[in-house]
């Protein structure tokens, strides 16, 4: 293949060679030590996703990821923060989303586990805790009335009404007396979304754990675990140190997934990632290395994806989601670059270049040359040679 010239954020241009030997496709089942879900994106219309009003879901490219990752033996976390929830995807559009992959799930014997939030509830609005706890309730029992396990999402409209920790007590008790089954709690930092600062009713994350353990030691069995998502591995590792036994801490850390999953020898997170959208085919490998026991193989395969991981989730980290959906495209699981919302335009395209480059040394384009001509194509739409 020709090399391709990929501009710098310096101004300038570097020659690369793209790797002309993808990962070869794989088709497993699901991994046996640990569980690994994948916080999948949804793929817009492109005749109607940048408009002002709805959302605009590609439900037959949307499914078909899916399906996607089921076949390689990944979970599906449906409808969280890669989804775009409450940016570009709205209430409407992620019960609908929900409907329709918890269905695809059962079809396919696939895992799935669905985000409820408090989205329905406008982002300038001023709620109280009873209105808080009744737009969880709505996204709650939608979820279970479709069959899917439930992640309740991190909450800006509780987080603008709570004045102090009694009141996330208070929400969370509510909804876990009401669960059907396990669900899981989702603690979102601020690098993910500065409107959580301060969640479970604290600045200091010390006084903030101890909030969410007293929930979850106040209803043993209705907690199947947490989803970590603050990028402290040290800390990460304190909190699963301290969970009850029978209480998965799931990782939601970008930039140490392998040292997490991986474990200490004694305890090892489970996985919810957004990478995992992306570097789908190396992390299916990577579970079958652990149900094969032999961690060194897994580190191998999953190392080398974290500068990768690093650079899609480098600040602004919510931007995330720009570099997944370019990877997307420009493996050919969609024919577009375009996000609701218009948020494509949030990466620059010197970063754009650079996820192109690093997905390419991975192998994770089945097509190298398909990705290297949409490389070009994005290109020339920026005026930019290659």
């Amino acid at each position: 293949m020709n090399a391709i010239l990929l501009p710098t954020s310096e101004g300038g241009y570097r020659s690369y060679r793209p790797n002309p030997d993808p990962l070869p496709p794989l088709t497993c089942g699901p991994a046996r030590s640990r569980t690994f879900y994948a916080a999948a994106h949804v793929v817009a219309d492109p005749r109607a996703a940048c408009a002002e009003a709805g959302t605009e879901v590609d439900w037959e490219a949307t499914s078909a990821f899916r399906h996607r990752l089921w076949a390689q033996g990944l979970g599906v976390a449906e409808a969280m923060d890669t989804a775009q929830r409450g940016t570009g995807l709205d209430w409407p559009g992620a019960a609908e989303l929900i409907r329709r992959s918890a269905a695809e799930a059962r079809a396919v014997g696939g895992r799935i586990v669905c985000g409820a939030g408090t989205d329905q509830l406008t982002a300038a609005g001023t709620y109280s805790i009873s209105e808080v706890i009744a737009a969880y309730e709505e996204q709650l029992a939608h979820s279970e009335a479709c069959g899917a396990s439930v992640v309740l999402m991190a909450s800006r409209a509780l987080a603008r009404a709570a004045r102090g920790p009694e009141d996330y007590l208070e929400v969370y008790g509510e909804l876990l007396r009401q669960s059907a089954g396990p669900v899981v709690l989702h603690w979102l930092g601020p690098m993910f979304d500065p409107e959580l600062a301060g969640y479970w009713g604290h600045d200091d994350p010390d006084e903030a754990t101890e909030v969410f353990l007293k929930i979850i030691a106040e209803y043993p069995g209705k907690v199947d675990g947490i989803k970590v998502s603050l990028l402290d591995a040290d800390r990460e590792m304190g909190i699963r140190r301290r969970l009850p036994a029978g209480v998965r801490c799931y990782t939601g850390d970008d930039h140490h997934y392998p040292e997490l999953i991986g474990g200490d020898g004694e305890r090892a997170s489970d996985a919810l990632l957004g990478i995992f959208d992306p570097i789908a085919p190396v992390a299916a490998r990577a579970a079958r290395a652990l149900d094969r026991g032999d961690p060194v193989a897994f580190r191998a395969l999953l190392d080398p994806t974290v500068t990768l991981a690093r650079h899609l989730f480098s600040v602004p980290t919510r931007h995330y989601k720009t570099g997944v959906v370019l990877l997307a495209w420009l493996a050919g699981f969609q024919e577009h670059f375009t996000m609701l919302g218009g948020h494509q335009s949030a990466r620059s395209l010197p970063h754009l270049a650079t996820a192109y480059e690093l997905a390419d040394r991975l192998g994770l384009f089945p097509d190298p040359e398909l990705a290297q001509a949409r490389m070009r194509q994005l290109f020339s739409v920026y005026g930019v040679a290659s």
